[in-house]
């Protein structure tokens, strides 16, 4: 737990350390920026790329709004590769999940990225994950033992989707099958919400993934969330328990979506894309836009987010080795 109390420090000290480079000055302004992001159009994290690229107009780093390039497929690995290849001006970001870069080294031995041929810029948003069901588990399963219980005695209709075989939610998944006992089938998506649109036409039993996405669901009252995997409950879902509170202290977690830039990059310009991403997420209108898709806005400097993915490296590791997942298995 002292490595997750010292990501939440870290970004929560984003803030008060994000004072302007000083070569910001000596950035020219990109006439248009490009934010790939490596799943559908639509989820949580999409909205932080749209909100923000939004943002960035007019600002010393680029003169119109930057245009998200969804790149859905592997994960959200389609986005980095293509990210890796682009030049390195500052006319393309990508905007990925942490766990892209600290836990899909540990499990992909052919992996077409590394960490190094990215320049962290600036973490956008910080993200809880969820465990939610949907119509194929009867309404008496009201809490995650019930939730056990009931796919134990249930196997064959025991599945979970993810956003992707290698995701978070995937090991989250993956660590409770293995500490409650129950035999959870996982099957892996295309991003979240192809997931839970199956949860909620009753094809899968449950899924895990972004908190938020469960959100307009959750009001119309068609899917029941159990569990939430930060240290503290989610505001937004604040009668949900997380799964520390229900007995599964492992299953804690709070990922972040980030800004990448080719690695080569000049200092210069990740500054200054780095001053007008944490400046538009300081914004009322995008934190509360945000907020209403379960993500806290969360700015940071280029090294917090580094130290980040190496603290989260460092925690994943021996966690994908107890799952025993790799992208052969």
């Amino acid at each position: 737990m002292t490595t997750r109390r010292h990501f939440v420090q870290v970004l929560g000290s984003a803030a008060a350390l994000g004072a302007l480079h000083p070569l910001a000055a000596l950035a020219q302004a990109v006439n248009q920026v490009k934010i790939l992001y490596g799943f559908p159009a639509g989820s949580a994290g999409d909205s932080v790329a749209r909100r923000v690229g939004e943002k960035l107009a007019g600002s010393a780093y680029t003169t119109n709004a930057a245009v998200v390039d969804n790149r859905p497929g592997a994960g959200g690995r389609i986005a980095l590769e293509t990210l890796k290849n682009s030049p390195a001006d500052g006319s393309v970001l990508a905007l990925a999940q942490a766990s892209a870069l600290s836990t899909y080294p540990h499990i992909y031995s052919k992996l077409n990225y590394a960490v190094s041929d990215f320049a962290p810029v600036s973490v956008g948003a910080v993200m809880t994950h969820g465990l939610a069901v949907g119509p194929m588990v009867p309404a008496s399963v009201k809490t995650l033992k019930d939730y056990i219980a009931w796919a134990k005695a249930n196997p064959k209709e025991a599945s979970y989707g993810s956003p992707g075989a290698g995701s978070t939610p995937h090991f989250l998944g993956a660590l409770l099958a293995i500490n409650s006992g129950a035999d959870l089938k996982h099957v892996p998506y295309r991003g979240s919400l192809p997931a839970v649109n199956d949860v909620v036409g009753g094809q899968i039993a449950s899924s895990v993934t972004t908190s938020g996405d469960y959100l307009p669901f959750v009001k119309a009252g068609k899917l029941r969330v159990l569990a939430t995997s930060g240290s503290k409950r989610a505001p937004y879902l604040p009668d949900v328990p997380t799964f520390a509170e229900q007995g599964f202290p492992e299953l804690v977690a709070e990922e972040w979506f980030g800004f990448l830039a080719p690695a080569k990059t000049p200092p210069a310009v990740i500054a200054s894309a780095n001053a007008a991403i944490t400046a538009a997420l300081k914004d009322p209108a995008i934190v509360d836009g945000l907020f209403s898709v379960g993500l806290v806005a969360s700015g940071s400097t280029p090294e917090e987010m580094r130290k980040s993915i190496q603290s989260e490296s460092e925690r994943w590791a021996p966690l994908v080795k107890k799952i025993g997942f790799t992208a052969e298995s």
